[in-house]
C-alpha cells in the first residue's frame, strides 16, 4: 500500500508541473456523475484529481482494500493522444504503475 501512497504523490506532482491541477473544485453535479471517469462532466485532469487520487487515498487511509483490476491507462492514453501540445508521457507512465499496482490484488491487500 506504501507503493500505492507513493504513486498517488507522484501522480498529483506530476499534474501539477503541467499545470494541470486547481485550486477549485468542479460544481457537486459535476462530481456526482456517474458516468465512466465522469466523461460527460469532467476532464480526465479533474477526474483524477478530484475523484481518481481522493478516493484510492481515502481507502488508503481508512485500511480498506483498493479496487482490483481498474484500468485508466487505456482512457488516459486516448485523451491526451488528442492534447498535442502536452508532455505527458511521465504522468502515463505514472497512471500505468498504479494501474499495474491495482491488478495485483495480493500487493495490497
Amino acid at each position: 500500500m506504501a507503493q500505492i501512497a507513493t504513486l498517488l504523490d507522484n501522480l498529483e506532482a506530476e499534474l501539477r508541473r503541467l499545470n494541470l491541477w486547481s485550486d477549485v473544485p468542479p460544481s457537486t453535479e459535476a462530481l456526482a456523475s456517474t458516468a465512466p471517469f465522469a466523461v460527460d462532466t469532467l476532464s480526465l485532469p479533474q477526474w483524477l484529481q478530484w475523484i481518481y487520487i481522493q478516493r484510492l487515498r481515502a481507502l488508503l487511509d481508512a485500511g480498506k482494500p483498493l479496487p482490483n483490476g481498474a484500468l485508466v491507462k487505456p482512457y488516459a492514453d486516448q485523451y491526451f493522444d488528442q492534447q498535442n501540445d502536452l508532455p505527458a508521457h511521465q504522468l502515463l507512465h505514472i497512471i500505468d504503475r498504479i494501474d499495474g499496482e491495482l491488478g495485483r490484488p495480493d500487493q495490497h491487500q
